[in-house]
């Protein structure tokens, strides 16, 4: 072997006294590809990510809520149990979701425009789509599907 390296070919390899030896898991992080883009991936999953649009309900419609809204107040002491579909607006993208919700109504809030459940839970007035409150017997869709 006769080549510009042949004196050292052969010596041990060089050990630092001052550093300690690299892991293994360390070494290969030096060669792991980074993200050059940082949130790339999230903001692909965001636009992906489906939405539902808000429907504009008819009068009659409004009326219907209304008056289911009107029984249930009468009831308030009662703290009638009802089911409400209402639309919940999503906060990062248009649209948003249909959501149901059950449970006792402590009251209606008519300045504020929400029902306020037992348990706190908050719904606006604006946002609902149907209400049921079985034992009441009010619906404000007797075709309703939830």
């Amino acid at each position: 072997m006769n080549g510009q390296y042949e004196d050292i070919i052969h010596l041990p390899h060089h050990v630092s006294e001052k550093r300690p030896r690299m892991s293994m898991l360390d070494r290969a992080a030096q060669f792991s590809p980074f993200a050059a883009l940082t949130g790339y991936g999230s903001a692909i999953e965001e636009t992906v990510r489906l939405t539902d649009r808000q429907i504009e309900l008819s009068d009659d419609r409004i009326e219907a809520l209304d008056a289911v809204l009107r029984v249930v107040e009468k009831h308030i002491r009662q703290r009638p149990e009802v089911e409400i579909r209402y639309f919940k607006p999503d906060m990062k993208k248009a649209g948003g979701a249909y959501l149901t919700v059950s449970g006792n109504v402590k009251k209606i809030d008519s300045i504020e425009g929400k029902v306020v459940f037992v348990d706190g839970t908050e719904i606006p007035i604006l946002d609902i789509v149907d209400i049921r409150c079985d034992e009441l017997r009010v619906s404000s869709d007797s075709d309703s599907t939830f």
